[in-house]
């Protein structure tokens, strides 16, 4: 098998509006197509990001909440890579969102810390 990367990562959001201002205009990802599948009552937004993984944004009737935070099995949290993680909580306040402390991993010494998302999805920022 030849794996060489992470294609996309698919989000099921319970609000579509909010989840896609949240992605488009203030983590910045810019939009690759968005479908509108009427069959479903569900959109699909296909996101970019800087180093060619995309985000699959959807958006389905009912779709159960999130079981418990964040230790529910499945998906644990996205990890985004910046290299300054200090300019990046400065500009995630700035837009307010509220991010935890900046904590240093013990194992790697990085810096790293977390928000959520407009349903909770816990979201890492880790300085590379």
């Amino acid at each position: 098998m030849n794996l060489t990367g992470i294609h996309h990562i698919a989000i099921i959001c319970s609000e579509y509006k909010i989840s896609k201002e949240f992605y488009v205009n203030l983590m910045g990802f810019p939009i690759i197509n968005e479908v509108y599948r009427e069959e479903r009552n569900s959109y699909k937004l296909d996101l970019a990001l800087p180093d060619g993984t995309q985000l699959e944004l959807f958006s389905f009737p009912d779709a159960p909440v999130r079981p418990s935070y964040p230790e529910a099995q499945g998906l644990r949290h996205l990890a985004f890579q910046t290299p300054d993680i200090v300019e990046a909580v400065q500009e995630l306040e700035g837009k307010g969102i509220k991010v935890e402390p900046i904590r240093i991993d013990e194992h790697t010494k990085r810096r790293f810390t977390f928000f959520s998302d407009p349903d909770g999805l816990p979201i890492e920022l880790y300085e590379s």
